[in-house]
């Protein structure tokens, strides 16, 4: 029982964010595998999640409704980002959270003459309090990210006092990037460890930052055998002492819920 107390305040005060391309599903021996996702996701053990290409395709199975799967069998809440579009089906972002969801949006970051892209910012009552979370996914062209990674700074921008979490596959591969550089002077330059290649990661394309930065207590990928196998990306996992994010405590649920856009709800559990 004392152990049992002992984790649960630990969780109170720790708590655990990670980004994750999970690359339709699709492994480094080109099956495409859902369950393998989700078991690697239940490794890594975390409260929010950000996935980016996941697919929603046609069908009804496991395989076609991949956010709705993982929902269910890991139990977590789901929002989906803005519906994106190809030949294939539908695909995008997405949050998975263990948190209670307090308010929904969702910025369109497409730029033109390239694939759509898109961020998800939602309010979590972690413990009581607020926190927020902005998952995106950025362009390949260095002046698609430009363009994107100034939308995502207008929206830090307009909340300055609550804590905030961005994430995400940024595309960056070079480390003097302008957009690097900006996310440093807002958020502080936390640790970012190599996750993509999957199996022989080389590159810091996912990326995690924290306000305020004295909150991050590790940032690491994931590094598992499964992991190296099941995504061309490794996910990246945070962990947040919540004593240090500052904020307001004792929120009200559900207090003034933004817009939530293009037809969709989030699940909730």
């Amino acid at each position: 029982m004392r152990a049992s107390a002992s984790n649960r305040q630990e969780r109170r005060i720790h708590v655990s964010i990670a980004s994750y391309n999970v690359h339709s599903c699709v492994g480094m021996d080109r099956r495409r595998k859902p369950a393998r996702i989700a078991q690697v996701i239940r490794e890594m053990n975390v409260d929010v999640l950000a996935l980016q290409e996941v697919d929603n395709q046609p069908g009804d199975d496991v395989e076609s409704m991949q956010l709705e799967y993982l929902s269910d069998v890991l139990e977590m809440a789901a929002v989906p980002g803005l519906r994106m579009i190809r030949r294939t089906g539908e695909y995008g972002n997405a949050i998975l959270t263990r948190f209670p969801i307090l308010a929904v949006r969702r910025h369109d970051l497409s730029f033109p003459l390239c694939e759509p892209r898109g961020a998800i910012d939602v309010h979590l009552d972690v413990y009581g309090r607020t926190v927020r979370v902005i998952a995106a996914h950025l362009g390949l062209r260095r002046r698609e990210r430009r363009f994107q990674w100034q939308r995502v700074l207008e929206a830090v921008a307009s909340e300055k006092d609550i804590p905030t979490c961005v994430l995400g596959d940024m595309n960056e591969w070079y480390r003097g990037a302008q957009t690097l550089k900006e996310a440093h002077a807002v958020f502080g330059e936390p640790p970012a460890p190599p996750a993509f290649p999957s199996f022989l990661p080389l590159l810091a394309l996912t990326r995690i930052w924290v306000r305020p930065p004295e909150a991050i207590v590790a940032i690491e990928a994931h590094r598992s055998s499964l992991a190296k196998v099941a995504s061309d990306h490794l996910p990246v996992r945070a962990t947040i002492d919540v004593r240090r994010l500052g904020g307001v405590e004792n929120v009200k649920r559900g207090a003034g819920l933004w817009a939530l856009g293009s037809g969709q709800k989030e699940q909730r559990r």
